[in-house]
């Protein structure tokens, strides 16, 4: 049996400080050699490619997922990593957000805009989980913008690394799971 496919994402924009958290997380794991079956990217801020990306034939197979590794103010002390599954289908639903406008944004990304940009261009997305952390700074509207991680923030990198490798052993496992004797999925 062939181990599904799995996508890490670093996602931010490394000219807004802490924003650049999933960004320097792909950077360190590109560093390293990935198991079989993962792929990093580092998306930046190119929206539009993690959306095809979330819709390719290898991630739509039984088993595969998406790791979103992002920035995500949630009110926590800054550095601290949470991982969120989105509930994927709630989104797109005509909640707050929901326009055209809201969906498609060139200069910036945000995981749920992803998703939503998805089901928008008619794909499915993979399971998705996404690995967030509390950043110290995080302000679009910073004038020159700041490069560099806060303290905080640089100090939870391996952290979030090792999170990851969890999270991949962890969706392995599951899929494994789920497949019945005889190595065919249901």
């Amino acid at each position: 049996m062939t181990e599904p496919s799995i996508l890490i994402a670093g996602i931010g924009n490394i000219f807004l400080g802490d924003d650049a958290f999933g960004v320097e997380v792909a950077q360190r794991l590109l560093r390293r050699p990935p198991p079989a079956g993962v792929r990093v990217i580092d998306f930046g801020i190119r929206g539009f490619d993690l959306a095809y990306a979330l819709m390719s034939d290898d991630l739509a197979a039984a088993g595969g997922a998406a790791i979103l590794v992002d920035a995500l103010p949630r009110g926590e002390a800054p550095g601290t990593l949470y991982v969120i599954e989105p509930d994927l289908e709630a989104i797109g639903q005509g909640g707050e957000g929901d326009t055209a406008d809201s969906v498609v944004d060139t200069h910036g990304m945000h995981p749920l805009r992803v998703l939503r940009l998805v089901k928008t261009l008619g794909g499915r997305p993979p399971r998705v989980l996404v690995l967030g952390c509390e950043p110290a700074s995080l302000d679009p509207d910073m004038e020159g913008g700041q490069m560099g991680l806060s303290g905080p923030v640089e100090a939870s990198v391996e952290a979030a690394i090792g999170m990851i490798e969890s999270l991949v052993a962890r969706l392995r496992a599951e899929s494994r799971e789920a497949v019945p004797q005889g190595g065919q999925s249901p």
